[in-house]
C-alpha cells in the first residue's frame, strides 16, 4: 500500500496504547484480532478482480475476527476490503490504477528478449544447494547454506551463472527498447537515478513465486517477529552502480519487511553494503551501538537477506560497472498491527537495550528499598 522508495529517516508519532488481548479497531466496526489464526486455511482470492495483490487478502483473512472465518468469501473480501481503503487515500488509489495502466501499456509493446526468464524455473535458476535446502524445508538445511556474519542477516549461494546473465541481458533489452521507443521509465525509488522495476515489464509473476515459494520459507524461520510468516506482496527491481550510473547509495531503511539483494556480475571495485542496526519508526536516527557495525562485499550470484528495518547504504563504486537484483517482501498484516503496538524489542535493538536499561534500574531500586528496609529494621 505504500509508495515504492527507501523510507528516509524521519520520527512517527508513536501510537497510543492499545489493549493487547483480542481485536484492534480501525473504525466503525471492522476489526482484525491480534493473533492470527494460524491453522485456517485462507480462501483463494485469485480470480477476483481487486484493487490489491489477492495475496493480501489471503494474508489478512487469519487475522479476521473468529466469527467471520467462516463466512462466505464474498462477506469476507467486503470486510476487509474497508479495512484496507481506510489506509489507502482516493490519491493513492487513482496513483496505482494509473500504474497499472502504465504496465498494461508496456507488456502490450515490449518484446522479451529471454522468454524463458519470464516463468519460474527453479532448476535452471537456482543454485543446486539452495535447492536442495528449501526442498528439505527446515532451520538446519538453510542453515547449512547461510552464513550469519551479523545478527539477523544471512548471505548464502543462490543463483546460477546463466540466469545473472540472461537477467542483466534483459534490463539492458528492455532499456535501450524504452529509449527508443521514447517511452517513459519509472525508476526503482527516490534514491536511485538508474535501474528499472522489474514488475513493470512482465516479471511480476515469476517474482511473486520467489518471494512465496523460496524467500517465505526462509523469512518464517529467521523474521517471524517482523512479518516473515506473512509475506503477501513485493517491489522487485534492479540497480545499477559505477561509471554513467549512480554511484552510491545513501544510510536508509528500506520499504519493507524483509529485503533480498542479490549481485548479478559485473566488474567492479567498491560498492560494498555497511549495516548499522535494526531500528522501528521511533528510534531511527538513535546512536550505532557496539556489535552493530558490519560491511558486506558484494560476490556475483550470491545473496543477502536482512530485515527491511535494518540500517544500510552503499559505498561508492570506485571502478566498473555492478547490477543488482532487490527484492522487497512486505507484509500487510504486519503493518496493520504495528499501528497499535508501541514496544518493538523482539526486533528493534533500541527498543531491546531501553527495557533492558529500564529492568536494570527497577532491580537497583528494588534493591536499594530492600537494603533500606533491612537497615530500618536493624535500628
Amino acid at each position: 500500500m505504500s509508495q515504492n522508495k527507501n523510507v528516509s529517516f524521519e520520527r512517527s508519532v508513536p501510537q497510543q496504547p492499545r489493549p493487547s488481548n483480542v481485536y484492534v479497531g480501525v473504525g466503525g466496526s471492522d476489526s482484525l484480532c491480534i493473533n492470527p489464526k494460524r491453522d485456517h486455511k485462507s480462501e483463494n482470492y485469485e480470480d477476483l478482480q481487486l484493487e490489491f495483490n489477492p495475496l493480501v487478502f489471503s494474508s489478512l483473512e487469519q487475522y479476521l475476527p473468529p466469527h467471520m472465518l467462516h463466512l462466505s468469501r464474498e462477506v469476507k473480501v467486503q470486510y476487509m476490503r474497508n479495512i484496507l481503503l481506510r489506509y489507502l487515500p482516493e490519491s493513492e488509489r487513482i496513483r496505482i490504477q494509473k500504474h497499472k495502466e502504465y504496465r498494461q501499456k508496456i507488456m502490450l509493446n515490449y518484446p522479451p528478449l529471454h522468454k524463458e526468464i519470464y516463468s519460474m524455473d527453479a532448476e535452471k535458476f537456482f543454485t543446486p544447494s539452495f535447492l536442495r535446502a528449501i526442498k528439505e524445508n527446515t532451520e538446519e538445511s538453510f542453515r547449512s547454506i547461510m552464513a550469519e556474519p551479523c545478527k539477523g542477516i544471512y548471505t548464502f549461494e543462490m543463483l546460477q551463472p546463466r540466469f545473472c546473465e540472461m537477467l542483466v541481458a534483459e534490463v539492458d533489452h528492455f532499456e535501450r527498447w524504452v529509449h527508443a521507443t521514447k517511452f517513459r521509465i519509472m525508476r526503482p525509488n527516490i534514491m536511485n537515478q538508474y535501474g528499472a522495476v522489474l514488475d513493470d515489464f512482465g516479471l511480476e509473476a515469476m517474482l511473486d513465486r520467489l518471494m512465496n515459494d523460496f524467500i517465505r520459507p526462509l523469512s518464517r524461520v529467521f523474521y517471524s517477529e517482523i512479518g516473515g510468516s506473512s509475506l503477501d506482496s513485493h517491489h522487485g527491481f534492479v540497480v545499477e552502480y559505477g561509471i554513467n550510473r549512480d554511484v552510491e547509495l545513501g544510510f536508509h531503511v528500506d520499504d519493507s519487511e524483509v529485503s533480498l539483494n542479490i549481485c548479478l556480475g559485473g566488474e567492479f571495485s567498491g560498492g560494498e553494503l555497511f549495516f548499522r542496526g535494526v531500528r522501528c519508526d521511533e528510534h531511527v536516527n538513535s546512536d550505532i551501538q557496539p556489535g552493530e557495525i558490519f560491511d558486506y562485499y558484494h560476490v556475483p550470484g550470491h545473496a543477502i537477506l536482512h530485515p527491511g528495518r535494518h540500517r544500510h547504504g552503499a559505498r561508492p563504486t570506485t571502478s566498473g560497472n555492478r547490477i543488482n537484483l532487490i527484492l522487497w517482501c512486505r507484509s500487510s498484516a504486519f503493518r496493520e498491527l504495528k499501528k497499535y503496538r508501541r514496544d518493538f524489542s523482539s526486533w528493534c535493538e533500541e527498543c531491546k537495550r531501553k527495557k533492558k536499561e529500564k529492568e536494570r534500574l527497577l532491580v537497583m531500586v528494588t534493591q536499594q528499598e530492600l537494603m533500606k528496609r533491612e537497615m530500618q529494621s536493624a535500628s
